[in-house]
């Protein structure tokens, strides 16, 4: 664990494992972000279990350096800092600026990192108790990533303040796109037909088409939440979530241990769908987060699935349709689909721009990027357009 100054008010810390801050202390600075905290995964006990299972560990290309700001003993800042060997698990995509570095006989890698690993979710990534704090955190990201001789420092799937935070530092700005869908406003559908009713017809058709396909081949869904979730439901969900990656030739991110740690420390957070074929045998399974442990969460996150068995159309009836059919039922606001993925527009999930920041160490390749984020940024908004008008609704919905 590192110390050091930022200024005469604040003290900073360097934390090289999880353990070396209090969970309820990060937690109760996470509670106090604008906007809330953007679900489970910003908590101590999520982004510990990352690293205690070795799954975001140094061995794996993730070197924790998470900061903090103290004043008086108290915490008043602090961002989950990564040091990372390459880009994968980020969502946020980088490998040309690499390329270009290697090109030019420069070390791209390692970079600094404020995310979530494996989650692009967008929430609050620079925790302060205000925006004074947020911006001398900030200062010292970039102070630490420069000391270190890094080569850039990357703010992934950031909130609106902690954007508002860089961009005042003048870090540059990338913008992604995510679909995200959005229930009726005040006392939301009545139910998933009321939902369709929104929607052009050949959307209402081509859902109830898919839904028939899964519902005439005999699949039928249950759906578990928090203690309801029991041990040997995440052993089947685990089986399925790693016949996905090994299916494409990966390992999976996450282990079995990790996701043990969740169903510890955060079971009103979880939401899990099985799927049973018509011989009551369980074939599928997706996992679903929740902003909140209440009754009535603003959010969901669609977040990991798998199958053993194929059935047609069944990942849209897993990871969308029933979903945001419990959405719609319980009340949930919101429900996040997840990073890319346009064919989720057909499923009424909206896109909605999420952001990064960027800072890079070198002036030359900083100005290019900039240039190429001007660039794509002009494109990004074409595409915006394009997105707008295929939209899945009705005229006036």
């Amino acid at each position: 664990m590192g110390c050091g100054n930022v200024g005469e008010d604040y003290v900073i810390r360097v934390l090289d494992q999880p353990s070396q801050i209090d969970a309820g202390v990060w937690n109760d600075l996470l509670a106090r972000q604008p906007g809330g905290a953007g679900g489970p995964f910003m908590r101590h006990d999520y982004l510990g279990a990352l690293s205690d299972n070795g799954c975001a560990m140094p061995a794996t290309g993730w070197g924790l350096q998470w900061l903090t700001l103290w004043r008086d003993g108290e915490l008043q800042a602090a961002a989950p800092l990564y040091l990372k060997g390459h880009s994968r698990g980020e969502y946020v995509f980088d490998w040309a600026w690499a390329e270009a570095y290697e090109r030019h006989g420069l070390a791209y890698y390692p970079k600094g990192l404020v995310a979530v690993p494996f989650t692009p979710v967008p929430g609050p990534r620079l925790l302060a108790v205000d925006a004074q704090a947020r911006a001398a955190l900030l200062q010292a990201l970039i102070g630490h990533c420069e000391q270190l001789g890094l080569s850039s420092l990357h703010l992934l799937f950031a909130a609106e303040q902690d954007i508002a935070a860089c961009r005042a530092a003048g870090l540059l700005l990338r913008q992604t796109v995510q679909f995200h869908w959005q229930n009726r406003p005040g006392p939301g559908y009545a139910d998933f037909d009321d939902f369709l009713t929104t929607l052009k017809q050949d959307k209402r058709k081509k859902i109830r088409q898919e839904r028939r396909k899964v519902m005439d081949a005999g699949v039928r869904f249950e759906w578990r939440r928090g203690a309801d979730i029991q041990a040997g439901d995440w052993d089947f969900f685990y089986r399925c979530y790693e016949r996905t990656y090994l299916e494409h030739g990966n390992r999976p991110y996450l282990s079995r241990d990790f996701f043990a740690r969740l169903q510890d420390s955060q079971p009103g957070q979880w939401l899990l769908f099985i799927a049973r074929n018509a011989a009551g045998e369980r074939i599928a399974a997706s996992l679903i987060a929740l902003s909140d442990e209440s009754d009535q969460p603003e959010a969901a996150y669609g977040r990991y699935w798998g199958a053993l068995e194929r059935v047609d159309c069944l990942h849209f009836e897993a990871c969308y349709y029933q979903p945001l059919a419990w959405c719609i039922a319980q009340g949930v606001q919101r429900f996040e689909g997840g990073a890319q993925g346009e064919h989720k527009m057909a499923r009424a999930l909206l896109p909605v721009t999420t952001w990064s920041a960027h800072w890079l160490a070198h002036p030359a390749f900083s100005d290019a990027v900039e240039r190429y984020l001007e660039q794509e940024d002009e494109q990004m908004g074409l595409y915006l357009e394009q997105l707008e008008n295929r939209s899945p609704l009705r005229s006036g919905a």
